[in-house]
């Protein structure tokens, strides 16, 4: 085995750290986790919408990175190759158990994503909880893609690699969801429009000729 050097793992780069591991550091990969794991959480979090399947999926994620670590070939930023895994960790638990995906509390920004074609949301924690139940209806196959391009931002070629069909595949998919997704939260567009119009009214504008 080839000598280590001792320099302490927490000054190392993300490629560094990857590189000691590979050459038999026992504390490297263990660094890399502490250094990345509130953002893998976050993305576990963001895809999952539930502690304890967002939890398990980060279990099973840092499982598969650390049996792969020897494969990694520095193409991409280490970031990059452990959120992908983290990604295909939990689609791979959506496919199994049909979960829903929630939108956590208080991060009124993803609504956005999910139904870009809705108003913006006015009433907090009840319309996320709406949109949460809304998007839990949706086949795997429009969630899973909605997930990927709207909530996690990836384009449309690389969603289509992550769940293996046509990039045209992938613009269908999305394009069904959010048009199911309108349907079923119509009623936050019209209560948005009617919370409008009373602001308009008690502002003394009135509505426009």
């Amino acid at each position: 085995m080839a000598s280590v050097s001792a320099s302490p793992v927490d000054e190392l780069s993300d490629k560094e750290l990857m590189s000691r591991h590979a050459q038999g550091d026992p504390h490297a990969f263990g660094q890399l986790i502490v250094r990345h794991r509130e953002r893998m959480w976050a993305v576990a979090m963001r895809t999952l919408g539930d502690q304890e399947e967002a939890a398990d999926a980060l279990q099973d994620a840092f499982l598969s990175a650390y049996r792969a670590a020897g494969r990694y070939r520095g193409d991409a930023a280490v970031t990059t190759w452990l959120h992908r895994i983290v990604v295909n960790a939990c689609l791979d638990r959506l496919r199994r158990k049909s979960i829903r995906p929630a939108t956590p509390l208080g991060d009124e920004a993803k609504i956005d994503a999910l139904a870009p074609k809705l108003p913006d949301p006015t009433e907090g924690h009840g319309t996320l909880l709406e949109v949460t139940a809304a998007l839990g209806e949706l086949p795997f196959e429009q969630r899973a893609a909605l997930i990927l391009v709207d909530m996690l931002g990836y384009g449309v070629d690389d969603a289509a690699e992550f769940l293996d069909v046509p990039p045209g595949t992938i613009k269908s998919r999305c394009a069904r969801g959010r048009a199911r997704l309108a349907r079923r939260l119509a009623h936050l567009r019209n209560r948005a429009g009617r919370a409008n119009v009373e602001g308009s009214k008690k502002e003394g504008g009135g509505l426009p000729k």
